[in-house]
């Protein structure tokens, strides 16, 4: 199935659901595949025009391809904003939890510019990301990339960053939201995974997502931005903080993740 066939699923579904297959990282499913689930679960609770703020999720074990629970529920609902909590879980065990901030716009005297989008070569003129099955994660197929700043997966180089252009490659062509965004910006590898000379696993331990509004009106086969960058990395773990783009240099969403490393 497509992400766009996944997502209407989601959003007709109001109770247990299944994880496809395709969309394996390593022996758990995608990161950004789940939270869009979640992100769905929770948006279906929240009443009003508000948009997505903040999203802040803590991947508490790995999740398979099986059948999932989805419970959520509004902590709080005021004037202008919205809380709303949500847990993921398999078996009967919270695999993933989340946080929702949902707000309207309001009017503020306070606007600071947005970062501008890096300066890449075009996607043709960069190199792709290849796909080697037992080294690159399954879910990968899904999308097409191409570097642009940075080096390969396991090439042990001592650049910070890693990043280029990234774009649905499953025959995904719906209006980009959120779950979009979501699914886009965590489709590539941890930055970390360059400094590494040798295949090693790495997955996400936490990671909160800030969405800009009005979203850009794209499409799923639509070529993005992306540029990440490793701020710490020490005793296992990293922090990496990355900015996902439209083509034209519209800011969509800013991430920031804590990652463990294995090697």
């Amino acid at each position: 199935m497509t992400f766009d066939q996944l997502l209407l699923e989601w959003q007709t579904d109001r109770g247990a659901t299944t994880v496809p297959s395709g969309w394996s990282q390593g022996r758990a499913t995608f990161g950004g595949l789940i939270a869009a689930m979640l992100y769905e679960k929770m948006a279906a609770q929240v009443i009003g025009e508000s948009s997505l703020r903040s999203l802040t999720l803590s991947f508490v074990s790995p999740v398979g391809a099986s059948a999932v629970q989805l419970d959520a529920q509004v902590l709080r609902a005021g004037r202008s904003v919205t809380q709303a909590q949500g847990h993921l879980l398999q078996e009967g065990a919270v695999m993933l939890a989340g946080l929702a901030s949902f707000g309207c716009g309001r009017e503020s005297s306070v606007k600071v510019d947005t970062p501008a989008a890096p300066e890449f070569a075009a996607p043709e003129q960069c190199l792709a990301l290849p796909y080697i099955e037992g080294v690159v994660p399954e879910f990968t197929q899904k999308y097409d990339y191409r570097i642009a700043r940075g080096q390969l997966p396991f090439s042990g180089t001592e650049e910070r960053q890693l990043g280029g252009w990234v774009r649905f490659n499953d025959g995904s062509d719906g209006t980009v939201g959120i779950s979009h965004l979501l699914a886009l910006i965590d489709a590539w590898p941890p930055a970390t995974l360059a400094m590494l000379k040798a295949p090693a696993p790495a997955s996400s331990l936490t990671w909160t997502v800030e969405l800009m509004e009005p979203l850009p009106q794209r499409r799923a086969s639509d070529w993005w931005q992306y540029l990440a960058e490793v701020e710490q990395a020490e005793d296992g773990y990293a922090v990496i903080q990355a900015r996902l783009w439209d083509r034209h240099g519209k800011l969509a969403a800013l991430s920031r993740q804590m990652v463990t490393i294995f090697g």
